[in-house]
């Protein structure tokens, strides 16, 4: 005869296991505060809030305490540092605990024993993600982390089989974390230099595996890196691109619709549109696309995949800028890609070198000023501009001290 309280029982039984999970989640905040205290950066600032506002949803009936959770495992992994990454490990294994089949929680625990150095260990839980999400295309980050994880495995591996008996110490080591295996390897490299030159066919093999695996240490190897054939474009190829050719830059403004898109932009010999397109633009004609990088992770945002002539990356510092175009450029998403020449032209000295222009600067105006200095293109507007809030108030200031022409009807400013 079957118990009708059994299922009570049970039910009983996960709930209080869920709740003892969620006060573990509650106690690995209170360590990491008590170690850290008051860090005044900006992630740790927002570290701090999402632990906040985790405590207070398990005391809201609305609330979602899980969702809070993973919200500070992800503020944890932008923290960095291995306390920040420790935490996000302690939050992404109570999460697992918690829901097995959430997709987020399997991606934070590989992103965080990514980060410490556990590949191996991540590999596994990126295929639990990847297996949960059905959908290989959407998590292009994760597939590609995979397979520079298989990669570095894989020269550590070569590497034991060239030389099995030195490098049994580093044989021993295969699926340790990165920061025991890399001084072995080094090790390993330097021994057999020393012991048979570096004209040796097995040593010069030996170099090429290091170097491939320290490349794969510091940055996600590229599914192509070619990006499909796109070419990069330096300050002196845009200038002869726009030589001699009508341009306008078009505003995202819902305003500018009627005459941002159709005949209107087709009289132009090249459109510029600027960061996320608003739905109705896809499709539409765009030859030159520009982004800026917001934010302290900036590689960590969408891939821009809107079909473009060219696309212009602008951010600062270079290393930023470099991670993020190797991994949001998505292959054949466009024919040319800005280079570093023209990552920062507003404040480089090669170019415009102006002061007073600040990381919050429009992407707009930035690549209206490139234009601009360029000075090769003999007909320069500016359509939905004129609707307040597309440009800041200084930017705006300055448009209209250098506009030669303005038709509120179309919504057209002329700088030529």
């Amino acid at each position: 005869m079957t118990n009708p309280l059994a299922g009570l029982f049970k039910a009983r039984q996960k709930e209080a296991a869920r709740l003892d999970l969620f006060a573990r989640g509650v106690r690995l905040c209170g360590e990491y505060l008590a170690a850290h205290g008051e860090t005044p950066t900006p992630r740790h600032t927002r570290l701090n809030r999402a632990i906040g506002a985790f405590a207070a949803s398990l005391d809201t009936p609305s609330a979602d305490p899980f969702d809070s959770l993973l919200k500070v495992g992800e503020r944890a992994l932008e923290a960095g540092g291995e306390s920040g990454l420790d935490l996000a490990l302690g939050v992404a294994e109570t999460s697992t605990g918690i829901r097995q089949r959430s997709r987020g929680a399997w991606r934070l625990r590989g992103l965080a024993l990514d980060g410490l150095g556990r590949g191996d260990e991540a590999l596994e839980c990126y295929r639990h993600h990847l297996t949960l999400l059905q959908d290989t295309a959407a998590a292009e980050h994760i597939v590609r982390r995979m397979d520079t994880l298989r990669r570095r495995r894989a020269c550590l591996e070569e590497a034991v089989a060239l030389f099995p008996g030195p490098a049994a110490p580093l044989r021993d080591l295969l699926g340790r974390p990165t920061a025991v295996t890399a001084p072995e390897f080094a090790a390993l490299v330097r021994a057999q230099v020393a012991e048979h030159g570096a004209g040796d066919p097995a040593v010069r093999r030996l170099l090429g595996l290091y170097g491939t695996y320290r490349r794969l240490v510091e940055r996600t190897g590229l599914s192509d890196p070619l990006l499909g054939g796109s070419n990069p474009i330096g300050v002196g190829g845009l200038r002869g691109l726009l030589e001699g050719r009508t341009v306008c830059l078009v505003s995202d403004a819902e305003e500018a619709a009627p005459g941002a898109r159709g005949a209107e932009t087709d009289r132009y010999d090249l459109v510029v549109r600027c960061d996320a397109l608003p739905a109705r633009a896809q499709g539409e004609r765009t030859d030159l696309h520009a982004v800026t990088l917001r934010g302290d992770a900036p590689w960590e945002g969408p891939a821009w995949t809107q079909p473009a002539g060219v696309r212009l990356v602008f951010g600062d510092p270079a290393a930023a800028w470099r991670r993020a175009t190797r991994q949001r450029l998505v292959p054949g998403a466009q024919q040319q890609v800005g280079d570093a020449s023209l990552r920062r032209p507003l404040t480089d000295p090669a170019l415009l070198g102006e002061d007073g222009w600040d990381a919050a600067t429009s992407t707009a105006f930035t690549v209206l000023r490139l234009l601009d200095f360029l000075d090769v293109s003999p007909r320069l507007d500016l359509i939905g501009f004129g609707v307040p809030g597309r440009l800041r108030p200084r930017e705006a200031e300055w448009v209209m001290d250098h506009a030669t022409h303005v038709d509120d009807s179309k919504m057209r400013i002329a700088l030529r």
